[in-house]
């Protein structure tokens, strides 16, 4: 499984690419996922995942969950 700033940084593309924008910050990230932004900094001190708010940021917008978590390609999916 991959670590949180791993995970934050795919986050980032996927909404970078959606926004067509190449920089998203933090607070943006939090918006995306339903998180106040102040317990999103509190998160990601800690390297907590969020995971509840993982499944349903994937689940909106049909992405894989296991591609975003363990970075497993589609192909084996």
């Amino acid at each position: 499984m991959l670590d949180f700033d791993t995970i934050a940084a795919r986050l980032k593309r996927i909404l970078a690419y959606e926004y067509k924008r190449s920089r998203i910050k933090d607070k943006e990230l939090a918006e995306a996922l339903g998180l106040d932004a102040a317990y999103f900094a509190v998160i990601k001190k800690r390297k907590k995942i969020p995971y509840e708010a993982l499944v349903h940021f994937c689940t909106r917008r049909k992405i894989s969950l296991n591609w975003v978590l363990t970075a497993q390609e589609p192909v084996y999916l």
